[in-house]
């Protein structure tokens, strides 16, 4: 058994704008992965929407509303070490693989299907290597600020930048650093960021994230996501949606610009002019436009 922190619930209550009751799914190794479910059971399309570091599924409150009201099913789980998830207390325990199976089986066994993909950062790096596996069960694409870690092209500066910034901050503020991110978002809600972790050690994960990007080729999830940029070039058949926070400087225009250019039919993006990094902080407007479009 892996050993593990589990944040109080009491943290999560009174959270501002989201009001999800909790749901779990057990993984084989004891592992409580929370998800946040709403929308009709049966509906004949479910989003799912992945989230990134160091936020969890509360990213999605301004998006999941109008998914759901569309007649949608919406899932936004939280990863293993983030939001009402488990917590690994050791950060070897985390890698790619880890990440991705966690997935994979939460998919299996809530049997989803006529998925749409709604990634982000680290929801894209790994969330972008799931269809090609399972591709009879994905149908559409919301893509915002992420890449794939393929380990054969250079990462970004400003990737570099934020882990050297995550690495020298091991107790980082949350709070602050999503308030000053998105700054028209209220005190409550930036707070809301940070409720998952009452100290330091509940941030294992947060702390291993960024030090798991695949920086080369032989790096753990570098050949499955090379697999997965052959995937998108040429086998994706399905519609896609890209939107692009243009004042992102982790992962911004210019990434975004090669990562469209691997995705098969893909549009022209959506850009958001004042759009940070963690875009669904400015997401109505895209969510209703992916509602139309996909």
């Amino acid at each position: 058994m892996v050993q593990a922190l589990r944040t109080p619930d009491d943290r999560f209550q009174a959270l501002h704008g989201w009001a999800y009751a909790p749901f779990y799914h057990q993984r084989t190794d004891g592992l409580r992965l929370h998800y946040a479910d709403t929308g009709p059971r049966r509906a004949a399309r479910t989003w799912l929407c992945l989230h990134g570091q160091p936020t969890w599924s509360y990213l999605y409150r301004r998006m999941m509303p109008t998914f759901a009201m569309a007649g949608h099913r919406v899932i936004a789980p939280d990863f293993a070490g983030f939001g009402r998830s488990d917590k690994p207390v050791d950060e070897k325990a985390y890698s790619f693989d880890f990440h991705r199976r966690s997935l994979i089986d939460l998919i299996e066994t809530l049997d989803l299907r006529n998925i749409t993909l709604v990634v982000q950062d680290w929801g894209g790096l790994i969330g972008l290597t799931l269809p090609m596996a399972m591709p009879d069960r994905f149908e559409a694409l919301l893509v915002m600020n992420t890449t794939l870690g393929t380990g054969d092209e250079p990462l970004s500066q400003g990737f570099l930048d934020w882990r050297d910034f995550s690495n020298r901050n091991p107790d980082m503020d949350i709070a602050r650093l999503l308030k000053r991110a998105c700054p028209h978002i209220g005190d409550e809600e930036a707070m809301a960021y940070g409720a998952p972790y009452p100290d330091a050690s509940y941030k294992a994960g947060v702390r291993a994230f960024p030090n798991l990007v695949p920086d080369r080729p032989d790096a753990p999830g570098a050949a499955v996501s090379r697999q997965a940029r052959d995937f998108w070039r040429n086998a994706w058949t399905g519609r896609s949606l890209m939107a692009v926070g243009m004042k992102d400087p982790v992962l911004g225009p210019s990434v975004m610009r090669s990562l469209h250019a691997h995705i098969r039919n893909c549009p022209p993006p959506l850009e958001i002019a004042d759009g940070g990094h963690f875009l669904q902080e400015w997401g109505d407007a895209i969510a209703h436009k992916a509602v139309d479009t996909l």
